[in-house]
């Protein structure tokens, strides 16, 4: 039996080079010397979560770094977050992620103003209850909020296709697009249903009371969802029976919650505190970490808030959330149970810049008993190019923890 396990995930740490930053990323600027200590005292380099310069998603990059081909499981991100809020996904289901939004009626076209609606934190419960079952050419249309301008659609009913393009135009300025189905009737059909119900869901939303009390704030309206990811659940071999540890994830978000219930992680309840955000309770989350390890082999820990400053376009605010996460991280190494073997790296990169995901590698740090320290003593994209570690992708993370913690199977005699 081995040793237990810590992939602790930074998500969309990875950026580049910021110029009122002296050219440094914001990882690279902000003050991380609880971080620099673990490059110090383990061995570094870089990941790529899919393959160099592949823009992956955070489904498809957890995939990988929990060992599954994304390319052989991934069925769309939609099924993933409605398992991830509690919903109960069935079989022939077609699964979408949703955004509330806000749109101005500008006669012939619904224009998105701001994609997350003021990222909501309030009120989407009773949003999301004003279109949950409603019934579309005989299709049932399943709406559950998620955390902050987030949400999950479920469409069920008989005839249904999965290969359906997303309605959320993905940038602000843009109209609401109408979804086409690929070929065949199937897809065509739930075409049709998505471009009702989005057109359903402004009806019911736009003068919706607590979208009247959001105006009444000068606050934006949450009064649209948008859906994008749609797809069928996909079926994954259970972690523990693929690679024999028992596992547990600590997560904010319910993207990434799904994806481990799909894998056969068990979640851990998080307090109201931890929100996903810039403001999220580190504190607790950290302390659920250490919980989950004390029973399981192999824990993944996701703090979400550096992705979110980037989505921003903030460098600011992801400094600053960067050496947030770092002081959370004082004596957290001292708690863990004795011979665990960790590594925290990125997702993937989420540059200012780009204000969305970018192809560019994330910094990788191993730590523990049987690490190999290398030279490296700061942890941040050019300092850990030059790790033992090299360049690796996401699906080789997962096998390197298993060798140096003594659980991996020897391959020949």
């Amino acid at each position: 039996m081995g040793g237990k396990i810590l992939m602790l995930i930074l998500d969309g740490v990875g950026d580049r080079p910021v110029e009122e930053y002296g050219g440094r990323t914001p990882l690279e600027a902000a003050r991380t010397p609880r971080l620099d200590l673990l490059a110090t005292r383990g061995e570094t380099g870089l990941v790529d979560p899919i393959a160099p310069g592949v823009r992956a998603g955070s489904d498809t990059a957890h995939l990988a770094l929990l060992g599954y081909d994304p390319y052989e499981y991934y069925t769309g991100r939609g099924p993933f977050e409605a398992l991830g809020v509690g919903m109960d996904v069935k079989p022939g289901d077609i699964a979408f992620r949703c955004n509330f939004a806000t749109v101005e009626d500008r006669g012939r076209e619904l224009i998105v103003t701001d994609r997350r609606a003021g990222r909501i934190t309030e009120g989407t419960a009773a949003l999301a209850a004003a279109v949950n079952g409603v019934v579309i050419d005989g299709v049932k249309c399943l709406v559950k909020e998620s955390t902050a301008h987030r949400a999950a659609l479920i469409l069920r009913g008989k005839g249904l296709g999965a290969v359906v393009t997303d309605v959320d135009p993905h940038a602000d300025g843009a109209p609401v697009r109408l979804a086409a189905g690929g070929a065949g009737t199937a897809n065509q059909k739930t075409a049709a249903v998505v471009n009702a119900f989005v057109h359903r869901s402004y009806e019911a939303l736009r003068d919706h009371a607590v979208n009247r009390a959001r105006v009444a704030a000068g606050e934006r309206p949450a009064n649209i969802i948008l859906p994008r990811g749609g797809g069928l659940a996909p079926h994954i071999p259970p972690f523990t029976q693929r690679y024999g540890v028992r596992g547990a994830a600590v997560v904010e978000v319910g993207l990434i919650r799904g994806i481990a219930r799909y894998c056969g992680l068990d979640v851990a309840a998080l307090p109201p505190s931890v929100t996903g955000g810039l403001d999220s309770d580190l504190g607790a989350l950290l302390g659920a970490t250490l919980s989950a390890l004390a029973s399981h082999d192999f824990v993944l820990a996701n703090i979400k808030g550096a992705d979110v400053a980037g989505h921003d376009g903030d460098a600011a605010a992801k400094i600053s959330f960067l050496e947030k996460a770092d002081e959370a991280l004082e004596g957290f190494v001292g708690k863990l149970p004795a011979g665990t073997h960790v590594a925290v790296l990125g997702d993937h990169s989420t540059p200012v810049a780009v204000q969305d995901h970018s192809g560019d590698a994330v910094p990788i740090v191993f730590y523990g008993p049987a690490v190999r320290p290398d030279e490296t003593a700061t942890f941040g994209e050019r300092p850990c190019a030059k790790g033992g570690a090299g360049r690796l992708r996401g699906r080789d993370v997962l096998p390197i923890l298993l060798n140096l913690a003594g659980w991996a199977e020897k391959f020949g005699a």
